[in-house]
């Protein structure tokens, strides 16, 4: 009788193969890493220091106006959602009078703040409050920044 040779039976390895998802990983790591720190957006400005008491916005999102060393007005410029910001447009005092009299008659207990660059003439910003006080903001907060920030 012949004898049929033999089948050998191949191992299969059925463990996953980690090392090419943890190089992934590990370039998306640095890539996030790189690129976060350019995302940041907004207006920059340079604020005074001082030694001044915290203010908690929990209960409600307040209105920041801000000048940046162009004597140029944005209004709550901190949020990457305004529409004016993303595209760079000057607002007029005009309009910022008229959004934050509207924001006023929804929200009667908002906080109103200025944030003005601290190369801007000390005149813009006392124009800019006094401007909102005739169009009917009571209460003008001055957005600072502490001492030990720097």
């Amino acid at each position: 009788m012949i004898e049929l040779p033999k089948r050998h039976r191949h191992v299969i390895d059925a463990q996953i193969n980690i090392v090419p998802y943890i190089d992934v990983m590990l370039v998306l790591l640095v890539i996030f890493m790189m690129t976060t720190p350019i995302i940041e957006q907004g207006i920059e400005i340079d604020l005074p220091s001082t030694e001044a008491k915290m203010v908690d916005f929990t209960q409600q999102q307040p209105t920041i106006i801000t000048i940046d060393k162009q004597g140029k007005y944005f209004i709550n410029s901190f949020n990457e959602d305004d529409s004016d910001i993303a595209k760079g447009e000057k607002l007029p005092l005009g309009i910022i009078a008229g959004r934050v009299s509207a924001r006023l008659e929804i929200y009667p207990q908002m906080k109103v703040f200025v944030r003005g660059d601290r190369q801007v003439a000390y005149g813009s910003v006392v124009s800019l409050m006094s401007f909102l006080q005739k169009n009917g903001v009571d209460k003008i907060g001055i957005v600072t920044e502490s001492p030990d920030a720097k």
